[in-house]
């Protein structure tokens, strides 16, 4: 009986042996046959055994081509595309060097470091206010208020607020609704759908 059970006990190692050899054995992959011409690399995927190679494609946005009602809509919308694209540049700059900030500030413990560090970063926006954005329309700067929104996901009024404090940032509230700006102003695709797609196929995010 104990020889029975001593066979069955090498027969279940023996099975158990190739079980465990046949697992540690990958299968096969069949690559695609290869060209004459085929020499740039591409990943792939092993699918079932079959490598499949792929590329990643960027994507597409397609648009349809606008009609609209009458000259004067047009004219009003080629003025907005210009005036939009005038004032990006200043929103994604504003936008990088914001950020660049918030990184620096996070990993400056020291508190008067980080005042001059927001102080750096005001003479800069400084700079770019003299030199430029002084001579922006009232309607460039309502744009540019909505698009500093759009990227920092904040309000100017609020990034002047945790910059400079709520008593500048009231200050330069008052100042900019004097000459027709609102440092609060926010922006909704839905509402600036127009402004939307004017970014969107402006190529500054291809």
């Amino acid at each position: 009986m104990k020889f029975y059970r001593l066979i069955l006990l090498i027969i279940v190692i023996i099975a158990a042996g190739k079980q465990v050899k046949a697992q540690e054995i990958p299968p096969a992959i069949k690559f695609p046959e290869r060209g004459k011409n085929d020499s740039i690399k591409v990943a792939g995927t092993n699918v079932d055994g079959e490598m499949i190679p792929w590329i990643p494609l960027r994507e597409v946005s397609i648009y349809g081509i606008r009609i609209f009602k009458s000259q004067e809509d047009q004219a009003a919308y080629n003025r907005l595309r210009y005036n939009v694209l005038k004032v990006m540049p200043y929103a994604l700059f504003a936008k990088r060097r914001y950020e660049q900030l918030e990184q620096e500030i996070a990993v400056t413990p020291d508190k008067k470091q980080q005042k001059r560090l927001i102080k750096a970063c005001d003479e800069e926006i400084k700079q770019m206010f003299n030199t430029e954005i002084k001579n922006l329309t009232i309607t460039q700067g309502k744009i540019l208020t909505k698009l500093v929104d759009r990227e920092l996901g904040r309000t100017t009024f609020d990034i002047v607020k945790q910059t400079k404090g709520g008593l500048t940032a009231f200050l330069y509230q008052s100042v900019a609704r004097v000459v027709g700006h609102n440092l609060k102003s926010t922006y909704d695709p839905n509402e600036d759908r127009d402004i939307e797609s004017i970014i969107i196929a402006s190529g500054y995010y291809q």
